[in-house]
């Protein structure tokens, strides 16, 4: 998908998880370039062969079997990616998270709670 594509994915899925605030904008959008520069790694990963180890061979002709630079490229995009996830609330944890959050905020501080027991 494109970044743009990302953008509205993003933006219809925090609004579904009720996490959505304009002042995320930002992140949603760092969100989405990481995706879609995933995406684009991984289709040349898949163009390339899906080949998860490579050969190279050194400046002086050793040859080296190493983990495929695209697929090492991808996990790292996927693990920041899922940070934003998270901090959106689209992920069980960051929901909790954020639920949590929103939860203590509305909690009444403990000198209300005793006025209004002493009150009612």
């Amino acid at each position: 998908m494109t970044e743009k594509q990302w953008m509205s994915k993003i933006k219809k899925l925090t609004r579904e998880a009720g996490t959505y605030q304009p002042i995320f904008e930002p992140a949603i959008r760092s969100a989405a370039k990481i995706l879609a520069n995933r995406d684009a790694v991984y289709a040349q990963f898949v163009e390339e062969g899906e080949k998860y180890i490579v050969t190279k061979t050194s400046d002086r002709g050793a040859v080296n079997q190493c983990k495929n630079p695209l697929f090492v490229l991808w996990t790292e995009l996927n693990t920041q990616a899922l940070t934003y996830w998270r901090d959106l609330g689209l992920t069980p944890k960051g929901l909790k998270a954020i639920d949590d959050q929103a939860l203590k905020q509305q909690k009444e501080s403990p000198v209300a709670e005793l006025l209004e027991k002493l009150g009612g």
